[in-house]
């Protein structure tokens, strides 16, 4: 049998002198009791997995809201890639491929149903009550909304997955880390390796997305040098490939590029900056897993159209207008007659602020339930 032990020493043959190593985590906020054949990382990654904030994920938008087609990437899908494109990183780099995976599927706890729009209600509702963004809201969700042990509230994870979700850094994330996180540090390898795993996944499933919608023509994308040398490099590999076949090789061929070029790049930083431990990260002020300079140039124009033409578009802009009233409104209803919310949640406003107990209930929705909510209230034909 392999024991805890054994797998703490497996690191230390297999791991890189830079890698985080479970034995020498920080802990949890409650003290308990290691686990046989599991190390601290693994016991996160499961209880992760079997938290109800992960299930929701399978329900809530990431560009495409639910009902628009059951091919889209949901909060669920794209947190299982950024899984998968994670831990290749971190295998090649000699990082901690458990803590990378317990990062990876923490990362997008906090999320609110209908994607940034909805983020972006609670943000300008809460921003005289504490305020509101996911990695803030994911901390608050494995810390204290979790209620799945008799022993205390929350997951109690350890304090690098913890740190990973307050810190959380893309261009789409902005951390603010709260004590005991110290804002001035920067975050060890294991989490930078999630973070611009999550640039790579948002950015090529959102452009699989948006032309399997038919919101992007592939034909727009001829002028993006990134995609018309991708897509020279598959024709000349493959020629002959249905639209279909050739799309998903493009996208394939695009994250390949990416993950490989991190790799190198990181590489090539971690010998610059004299990394020798997990502890070293935190005193330099910029980032080590990144991307090179002429990759980094190339994938500016895919953002740039992606945003002009993907988030942009008018029936995107519709959904998130959409779902921002849907948002505001549910909101609203429940803050003006909080004898409406479930008892469980309704029992919260004895000791808990009235706006922070509704934010936690909505933010906590998937789109499925936030628009069943939103008819039972405002149809005068569902039932309620």
């Amino acid at each position: 049998m392999l024991k805890r032990a054994d797998l703490e020493k497996r690191e230390e043959i297999l791991l890189a002198p830079y890698a985080q190593r479970s034995k020498n985590s920080l802990g949890r906020v409650y003290k308990e009791p290691e686990h046989d054949y599991r190390s601290c990382y693994q016991r996160d990654r499961d209880r992760i997995i079997y938290s109800t904030a992960f299930r929701r994920l399978e329900y809530k938008t990431q560009v495409f809201v639910n009902h628009e087609g059951d091919y889209y990437r949901t909060r669920l899908t794209h947190t299982l890639e950024v899984t998968q494109i994670a831990r290749s990183i971190a295998r090649s780099l000699k990082l901690n491929e458990d803590l990378v995976e317990a990062l990876s599927l923490a990362h997008d706890l906090g999320h609110t149903p209908f994607g940034h729009s909805g983020e972006d209600a609670l943000r300008e509702i809460m921003k005289d009550h504490g305020g509101f963004d996911h990695n803030t809201q994911g901390l608050r969700v494995v810390d204290y909304l979790e209620k799945r042990y008799p022993e205390f509230q929350g997951l109690n994870l350890t304090y690098e997955v913890r740190e990973g979700i307050i810190k959380h850094s893309t261009p789409f994330d902005y951390p603010r880390p709260t004590l005991p996180f110290e804002s001035t540090k920067s975050p060890i390898l294991e989490t930078q390796v999630v973070d611009i795993a999550d640039e790579i996944a948002y950015d090529n499933h959102d452009l699989d997305d948006g032309i399997t919608s038919g919101l992007i023509k592939e034909t727009a994308l001829r002028p993006v040098p990134i995609w018309r040398d991708a897509q020279a490099r598959v024709k000349k590999d493959c020629p002959g490939l249905k639209d279909e076949m050739r799309k998903y090789q493009i996208v394939r061929f695009l994250i390949n590029m990416q993950v490989t070029d991190v790799i190198a790049e990181t590489e090539k930083r971690i010998k610059r900056f004299k990394i020798t431990s997990a502890k070293d990260t935190a005193e330099i002020p910029e980032r080590i897993v990144v991307f090179s300079r002429e990759v980094d140039q190339k994938r500016h124009p895919m953002r740039e159209f992606l945003k002009k033409n993907l988030y942009n578009h008018y029936r995107v802009v519709r959904m998130s207008n959409k779902a921002y009233r849907f948002m505001s409104d549910l909101f609203k209803i429940y803050f003006d007659r909080p004898e409406q919310l479930p008892p469980s949640t309704q029992a919260r406003l004895a000791k808990e602020d009235r706006h922070r107990v509704i934010c936690d209930y909505i933010a906590g929705m998937t789109d499925r339930y936030a628009l069943d909510e939103y008819k039972k209230f405002f149809e005068p034909y569902e039932r309620v």
